[in-house]
């Protein structure tokens, strides 16, 4: 089993490889000349009575190649763990790069916990693959070759009979690694399923326990356990067969071997010394193959788990060009004169082929310093227009310009620092309250922190919980309410001070109370800046300069409160229908 593509990672890292192929090589010689004076001393002890004076120098050499063989074998294993590494290092890198190129609309559409363990499990699998199986599949042929190289000169039938047995044990290598790949990809396809449903239960157990449904969900993990259980011990039962007849076959390979050159030497037909050293160095030849059957397992659980990591890595990315091709006064929002900053013209949105569109021909203008709304029923489209300006997604067809210039030209690097996003639902990280506020500008200092949590609104609740800032937010911000949250999310963006902001409104879940500290804080917010605002509540919208209707991934109307209350088309009647907290 060789997998080009999983070698050719390998390159940055061959010179550990080949440094370890070398010094096993070393190792061989070693065993070789060990062997050889092994048998010097016992034929000389036993057949001409040698004294020990006589054989010190001998074993005192023997002593040596012992020591010896063990530092070259230390120092090959961590060659060898190096290189694998290094090869883990480099591929997670790449791999965590990838997830975060494709972006949230990517992640949304796979299972968290069978992504991480893509990211974790799968990276770690391949530690067996490069440190153990790689290298031993070329020892496993060079080391039996070379071998025989010394065995030939000595007895030509004894090199016969290993060269003839020694690919029995490939040979059903790879037949018994035939009946382990489907169960070991069985096994590979379990560990993903369960990690992926464990963490949905982990997530959603406030939903099960309010629901009643938590007993239901803990025989749902037994099950999906229990069957993890059993396709291992498949793998595991394989592995045990394959280890019993590879040690079979290189003991019967090994008596083989043994009996003629004991008739042989019973027929004083090959003296007692070159048998001796034919015999030392019969296990010797077969130790390199019997290995590599020992880790043709975990090399194929490393194959298996690459098939997901390079389906991951060959997903698509929307080419991204640097900045340095980039004149960034060109696209200076903060400073810009242009009637129209932003353009979108006959835009349509399909995120998967075959699907119904969620954009069709959306044309659209936002002007420097403008403020517009996008209201409408779910899956309208709005938040796909979000998704879009944030180069989450790129168009299906249609363009978008900056400035007269194609989004997709503009570096995106340099284009995320020119917006801040506050969403629906913002996510605070497991650390400290400063932590999750920095994220807007790392670089900023404590004073600039704290104006930007005042901004916000944020800074009264802050100072009342037991460390202040430096109060430890667990995952999801669970120590803090939504209202809380939201205005940490707030306090980013006025950190950030980018000179565009989007925003998912986010008072559509909260008391009038966190409410109206919210919109007072957004209201700051949006001083001097370019908005596109989500609107669930349409009592944000009359403040805004123009409303864009959706409907059905189209606008079917635009203009301000007045005009579209006037047109009494759909905004009028979605206005009709919350009057009771719209007006």
């Amino acid at each position: 089993m060789f997998d080009k593509r999983l070698a050719e990672e390998g390159r940055p890292v061959r010179k550990y490889l080949l440094l370890t192929i070398g010094i096993s090589i070393a190792g061989a010689f070693l065993a070789v000349a060990q062997a050889w004076f092994l048998s010097q001393i016992i034929a000389g002890v036993f057949l001409e009575r040698a004294t020990l004076k006589m054989v010190w120098h001998p074993l005192c050499l023997i002593l040596a190649i012992i020591l010896l063989k063990s530092v070259l074998q230390w120092s090959a294993e961590i060659c060898a763990h190096e290189a694998a590494s290094g090869i883990k290092a480099s591929l997670r890198s790449r791999l965590i790069g990838q997830v975060v190129s494709l972006g949230p609309v990517y992640a949304r559409g796979e299972r968290a916990g069978e992504l991480i363990t893509v990211i974790v499990d799968g990276i770690e699998s391949l530690e067996d693959y490069f440190a153990k199986y790689l290298p031993q599949l070329l020892l496993a042929a060079g080391i039996p070759l070379l071998i025989l190289g010394f065995v030939f000169p000595q007895d030509w039938k004894s090199g016969l009979i290993l060269l003839l047995t020694g690919p029995l044990i490939p040979v059903f290598m790879i037949l018994i690694g035939k009946l382990a790949e489907k169960k070991s990809l069985e096994q590979w396809q379990s560990l993903s399923r369960m990690s992926a449903h464990f963490l949905d239960v982990l997530q959603g157990l406030t939903t099960l326990k309010v629901f009643g449904r938590a007993k239901d969900q803990a025989r749902v993990i037994s099950r999906v356990s229990e069957s993890f259980r059993l396709a291992t011990l498949r793998v595991l039962r394989i592995a045990f067969l394959s280890a019993f007849v590879l040690e079979l076959l290189a003991t019967l390979s090994t008596a083989l071997v043994a009996v003629s050159i004991g008739l042989r030497l019973v027929y004083g037909t090959l003296s007692f010394s070159v048998g001796l050293f034919l015999l030392l160095l019969a296990p010797e030849f077969y130790t390199p193959l019997r290995t590599l059957g020992l880790n043709f397992h975990a090399g194929l659980s490393g194959v298996n788990a690459a098939r997901r990591i390079f389906e991951i890595l060959d997903l698509p990315v929307a080419e991204k060009q640097t900045s340095e091709g980039i004149d960034s006064q060109k696209i200076n929002l903060s400073s810009s004169r242009e009637e129209s900053l932003i353009s979108f013209r006959q835009v349509s949105l399909t995120y998967e082929e075959g699907e119904t569109p969620a954009l069709k021909e959306i044309n659209l203008s936002l002007g420097s310093g403008e403020k517009i709304a996008l209201v409408g029923p779910s899956g309208a489209g709005k938040s796909s227009i979000a998704q879009l300006l944030l180069r989450f997604v790129n168009p299906s067809a249609g363009k978008i310009l900056v400035q007269g210039q194609l989004l997709e030209t503009i570096s995106l690097e340099y284009w995320h620092e020119q917006i801040a996003y506050v969403p629906q639902n913002p996510y605070l990280f497991s650390g400290s309250i400063a932590e999750n506020i920095l994220i807007g500008k790392p670089s900023a200092t404590m004073e600039e922190l704290k104006e930007a949590a005042q901004q916000s609104s944020a800074h009264q609740f802050i100072m009342k919980l037991p460390e202040g800032y430096q109060t430890l937010l667990g995952e999801g911000g669970t120590r803090l309410s939504g209202g809380q949250a939201q205005r940490l999310a707030i306090a980013r963006a006025f950190l950030k001070n980018a000179p565009l902001l989007i925003l998912d409104e986010m008072t559509s879940s909260l008391d009038s109370e966190s409410e109206y500290a919210i919109q007072q804080a957004l209201q700051r917010l949006l001083q001097g800046k370019t908005a596109l605002i989500i609107a669930h509540r349409l009592t944000t919208v009359r403040q805004v300069d123009r409303i864009f209707v959706m409907e059905r991934g189209g606008i079917i109307e635009q203009g301000n409160h007045e005009e579209l209350m006037t047109k009494q088309g759909l905004y009028s009647r979605m206005v009709s229908e919350y009057r009771g907290e719209a007006i």
